[in-house]
């Protein structure tokens, strides 16, 4: 048994980690994120008008998620990487269980997308998030020599297609899409020529419209009703305010926030806006709270740090010391970047209403574990030592390189 752990411990733990180069202002930023979301959970709570607004359980989720997030900072991705099918398989029968076992449950709505576990319910499409990235990260680096063809592309389709299937029939069509842009940004950064890149593109785009077309005509395939509804309030909400309402009143809250915003100028006791019309204040629909409660100024500020805090992340990628990690890292971004925008984007109404949390600041425990997960795999990206990583079998064209041969002061270019 103590041979069996000093073996498992070798392969997960990596002695020669770089710890000076620790990324400790990726852990301050996400610290802030975090203190802002529980005090604008607490807030929320506190005005009475979402019960739901658990501040207490966010700062739970944030204690043990740092936790987490340390524990996989120290956990070699490569390591990780080499049992990715076990997890990818894993993940997507969580996924499925939502559907097809008496633990899936709606929540009271019509979608099937949370587990019902003791003690706490799991979104396993939060985890699936992470699962997709590491398997498409993986099958980019076996493939780096066909680059050029289009065998990475039908990888990476195949990869996602079978999470697809079974996040769609959730329905959750939130993470669908974020499944398929963050896939969209790892082919993109990966090298792929753009002799495949442009065809891709030729056909994507008309393809993309026909599909905003389908969707509108009468009882379209693959698609609920009210998804069909939310997209054609979004596109005329003065022919149909019962559908855009949402979004209506979330623009309210915000904009009546101002300049200061009402929590500084009238504190709890101010008037709120909020509260007519517009749910989910603690996850979806947190940054019309937010704009309500600190205003422009304060927006201002927090856009700042999510602007940071995604810079942070893209410079761990340019950083990355293996292909491998850099594809993780982008991946990871992608995640975070397209959240961050959507989140925002459908409380101002600039995109169609869709469930998605804003990273660290909206509630839910199955996300800010996601979250710290990736965090985790930023920071153990961030410590790798380069000269090992040269001898992985994770490099370009997945093979082992002659040390004596490379500078090592341009290895990003290798």
């Amino acid at each position: 048994m103590h041979r069996l752990w000093l073996k498992l411990k070798n392969i997960i733990l990596e002695k020669d980690y770089e710890w000076h180069k620790y990324n400790f202002p990726l852990i301050a930023v996400v610290i802030i994120m975090g203190m802002i979301g529980t005090f604008s959970l607490w807030i929320i709570g506190s005005s009475g008008f979402n019960k739901d607004a658990d501040f207490k359980k966010h700062i739970i989720g944030l204690v043990l998620g740092l936790i987490i997030m340390a524990v996989m900072s120290i956990v070699d991705y490569h390591a990780i990487c080499r049992f990715v099918i076990i997890y990818y398989i894993i993940v997507i029968g969580l996924v499925a269980a939502t559907r097809f076992s008496p633990l899936g449950t709606n929540n009271g709505k019509d979608a099937y997308r949370w587990l019902n576990l003791p003690g706490f319910q799991l979104q396993p499409s939060e985890l699936c998030k992470i699962a997709v990235i590491f398997a498409i990260a993986v099958a980019l680096t076996k493939l780096q020599d066909k680059l050029n063809t289009f065998i990475p592309l039908v990888a990476v389709i195949a990869v996602i297609s079978l999470p697809l299937v079974f996040i769609l029939i959730q329905p959750d069509l939130s993470s669908s899409i974020v499944i398929v842009f963050v896939a969209a940004m790892m082919l993109f950064a990966s090298g792929l020529s753009y002799k495949v890149i442009l065809p891709v593109i030729c056909v994507a785009v008309p393809l993309f419209f026909v599909a905003i077309w389908y969707i509108q005509q009468p009882d379209p395939m693959f698609i609920k009703p009210y998804q069909v509804e939310r997209i054609i309030g979004f596109r005329h909400p003065e022919l149909y305010p019962d559908i855009a309402y949402q979004q209506e009143n979330s623009i309210r809250a915000i904009s009546s926030g101002q300049l200061y915003g009402k929590y500084i100028l009238g504190g709890i006791s101010g008037v709120r806006q909020y509260n007519r019309g517009v749910d989910v204040t603690e996850s979806d629909f947190i940054w019309s709270a937010i704009g309500e409660e600190f205003g422009f100024i304060g927006c201002f500020a927090i856009i700042i740090v999510l602007m940071v805090f995604i810079f942070i992340c893209l410079h761990v990628a340019k950083n990355a010391v293996d292909y491998t990690g850099k594809m993780l890292a982008i991946g990871i971004s992608s995640m975070f970047m397209f959240q961050i925008f959507a989140n925002i984007g459908v409380a101002t109404m600039i995109l169609p209403n869709t469930g998605l949390p804003l990273p660290f600041l909206s509630s839910g425990l199955s996300s800010m574990f996601t979250y710290m997960i990736a965090i985790g795999i930023l920071l153990n990206i961030s410590i790798q030592p380069a000269a090992k990583a040269f001898g992985r079998g994770f490099l370009v064209k997945n093979e082992p390189v002659d040390l004596a041969s490379l500078n090592f002061n341009d290895y990003d270019n290798v």
